[in-house]
């Protein structure tokens, strides 16, 4: 009842998922530092203040909990976060306690720029940016991708390769027609 709904369930009978994900760890980096550095703040107070003042010392606490609260949240957040594509349409489910639900359609997409920072590289994750015909949609740059060379290489067959496979097949015809003509027009009447 309270859960989100699983991603899948939004795909229709006739998609085919291609990749199904999670942002890196990595983008939960920021958060954690800063939990840490409030947590350390709070105690370091609570340290500085005597002992006997019982009503700042539980506030103190209270706000630890909060911030322990708030992080617990994020983690959350990221691990109900799921990043979808398949055949047909790029999809992104978030959100725990209201869920929302991006989707953009694979026909759409006309570049594909793909970056890496020194430490993406190190850590494995990297920036997709999803351009579509002077648009900008809601998935424009999806950032923190785990292993971004796989992905980056699944979504380029999906949005090129099928265009490049279907201007291969319409050359050969046209080649194919063009030598059955000749071989025409040398025959003799």
């Amino acid at each position: 009842m309270f859960a989100p709904r699983d991603p899948d369930e939004y795909l229709l009978d006739t998609e085919r998922r291609v990749i199904r994900l999670r942002r890196h760890w990595a983008s939960l980096v920021w958060e954690l530092f800063e939990a840490i550095g409030l947590l350390v703040g709070v105690v370091m107070v609570s340290q500085l203040l005597p002992q006997d003042t019982t009503l700042p010392q539980n506030v103190l606490w209270y706000a630890g909990l909060v911030v322990l609260l708030r992080f617990t949240y994020q983690v959350l957040d990221w691990y109900v976060e799921r990043i979808v594509v398949t055949d047909k349409r790029f999809l992104i489910a978030e959100g725990i306690f209201t869920t929302n639900v991006a989707m953009m359609p694979i026909g759409k997409v006309t570049d594909l720029t793909f970056q890496r920072t020194l430490a993406g590289r190190m850590f494995g994750y990297g920036t997709l940016v999803v351009e579509s015909a002077g648009q900008i949609q809601a998935l424009n740059r999806i950032e923190y991708v785990p292993s971004p060379d796989e992905v980056e290489d699944a979504i380029s067959y999906l949005v090129f390769g099928e265009k490049k496979a279907q201007q291969e097949r319409f050359s050969m015809l046209k080649a194919r027609r063009a030598a059955v003509g000749k071989k025409k027009a040398k025959l003799p009447s």
